[in-house]
């Protein structure tokens, strides 16, 4: 008896010291399934920190990320702007240095990145997977951003409307960058705000789908919920590494997390449905009706409005639930069409994912 009275306080002490030290941090993890063939990285590549117009040390980042569900974040500092210079050093890679120990630890891809700050127009832009930061230190944007490329860099275009639409115009030089291949995406969301725009030139032009959180005080939050969280981007890879989120980012297998929807290409969002919604065989019928029971393993409400004849006209299934569905039909002795857009998951502004689900005949 006194042995194991002795093991479970030797126990108690060790965790208490595991806790105290940092080593047991709790990690609340996003649900958003991995979909066929692909894995699932939840990934913000916009942030910032004292290094420059940030409020937080570099580690804190990496800590934010792990404890919020995060995979892969990019540190990207200002290059042009550094309001803190008088009291930390210009130094444009320190805060990937000080930040990649405690990533390693942690589990967290932490990816080189820098912000190329000009003017709006033509605006900022993101440029990741760096190996040096200061071959990026020029004066003129598009040789900025090919020292960028030069260092096989992924490259968005920042909060494009930030501004208002009509300073963030498409102008000459991103039709520059875009010919020359130096432009590779757009954030279609920052923050809290959406940009149709970028999201609809991202479809014309063929650029990848970003969003991020931009985020420069601390995230308070203990975790990503479908009611609060920071915006994300949803990268399908077929490694859980740098490499392959640079290969997906490339081949555009994004979706992005903002707010309450989730915007993409119709073959990633679709993907991302099915994966995340269960349909169970219906367990009760009568001769006009069928109740099932639908179950939304994901992070995000899932809204859906009714564009067939039959089911309930509108239907919303809560992140991580189940939901009993009673669907109303002339005929429950045949297959059982039901046809739904998806409001929140944009395939384009103002467009929802189209889906079909079938009930089969008993």
């Amino acid at each position: 008896m006194m042995r194991r009275l002795l093991q479970a306080w030797t126990v108690s002490v060790w965790l208490a010291f595991l806790a105290a030290t940092g080593w047991s941090q709790v990690r609340h993890e996003i649900a958003f399934p991995d979909i066929p063939g692909y894995k699932t990285l939840k990934c913000d590549f916009h942030m910032h920190t004292v290094f420059s117009d940030g409020t937080v040390w570099p580690t804190v980042r990496v800590e934010e990320a792990y404890r919020t569900g995060l995979d892969a974040i990019a540190i990207s500092d200002h290059i042009e702007y550094q309001p803190h210079k008088d009291d930390v050093p210009t130094n444009y890679n320190r805060s990937y240095e000080l930040a990649v120990g405690r990533a390693r630890e942690l589990g967290i891809i932490l990816i080189r990145a820098a912000e190329i700050t000009r003017d709006t127009p033509p605006g900022h832009f993101n440029a990741i997977f760096l190996k040096d930061i200061n071959p990026l230190v020029k004066a003129d944007l598009v040789e900025a951003i090919s020292a960028a490329c030069e260092q096989g860099a992924f490259v968005f275009w920042n909060h494009q409307a930030w501004k208002g639409e009509e300073l963030g115009r498409w102008m000459d030089i991103h039709t520059e960058l875009y010919e020359k291949k130096l432009l590779h995406g757009m954030e279609v969301a920052n923050g809290s705000t959406y940009y149709p725009s970028a999201h609809r030139w991202c479809l014309e032009k063929g650029l990848t789908m970003v969003g991020n959180s931009d985020i420069h005080g601390p995230d308070l939050l203990t975790q990503n919920t479908a009611a609060e969280h920071r915006t994300i981007t949803l990268v399908f890879v077929t490694e859980r590494s740098e490499d392959g989120i640079r290969e997906s980012l490339r081949a555009g297998r994004t979706a992005v997390w903002w707010a309450d929807t989730l915007i993409g290409k119709p073959e990633w969002l679709k993907a991302l449905l099915e994966a995340s919604v269960d349909i169970a065989e219906p367990h009760l019928r009568s001769k006009t009706s069928v109740w099932t029971k639908v179950t939304n393993k994901s992070a995000i409400d899932i809204v859906l409005r009714r564009i067939g004849p039959i089911g309930p006209p509108e239907l919303t299934l809560k992140a991580g639930t189940t939901t009993l569905v009673r669907i109303n039909a002339p005929d429950t002795s045949k297959p059982l069409e039901l046809q739904y857009e998806v409001t929140n998951f944009l395939v384009e502004p103002g467009k929802g994912l189209t889906v079909t689900y079938t009930v089969p005949a008993p």
